[in-house]
């Protein structure tokens, strides 16, 4: 399988350049992806385990769907195919799109949307992507996190504050 192509972007999320996906996260390149948060019915959000063959924070927690924008790729287009690869929801209009995030060191030089849904599941968990998912009641993440935080990716932590401060 051929590596990933990622749009390089600068300080206003201006694509400048194409680039393989090592390179970009070896040099710290500024690029995109989405992060999508699912809830359930009754309020509870499903949370990814993020696979131990994954290049960034394996084995962490993380939001439900976390992706990578392709090169030439709109956000709002990877906000449709990362659910159908990773866990196996297909949406069939775009995901409430909740707020920006700037690329920072927490998200890994990543702008990232972040999008909202509901679905009860179930879902077709990708291994090569995710070890494990779960439904976890939001005052229970919040409490996860203040005890463990290191069980979680950092892109998932900060998402999670500005979420909680809206």
């Amino acid at each position: 399988m051929s590596e990933e192509i990622f749009d390089v972007v600068d300080a206003n999320d201006r694509v400048i350049d194409q680039k393989p996906r090592s390179e970009v996260h070896r040099l710290g390149l500024r690029h995109r992806a989405i992060h999508l948060l699912v809830f359930n019915t009754g309020g509870e959000l499903f949370l990814q385990k993020r696979s131990m063959k994954k290049d960034c924070f394996p084995g962490t927690w993380d939001s439900s769907v976390s992706g990578h924008v392709d090169s030439g790729e709109a956000y709002d287009a990877c906000a449709l195919r990362e659910p159908r690869e990773e866990i196996g929801l297909e949406l069939a209009v775009v995901p409430e799109r909740l707020f920006k995030i700037g690329a920072c060191e927490e998200t890994g030089q990543e702008f990232v949307w972040l999008y909202r849904c509901e679905h009860d599941g179930p879902f077709r968990l990708d291994p090569d992507e995710l070890s494990d998912g779960d439904w976890f009641a939001p005052k229970k993440i919040t409490d996860w996190i203040a005890i463990t935080s290191s069980d979680f990716a950092p892109a998932f932590l900060l998402i999670w504050r500005l979420l909680n401060q809206k």
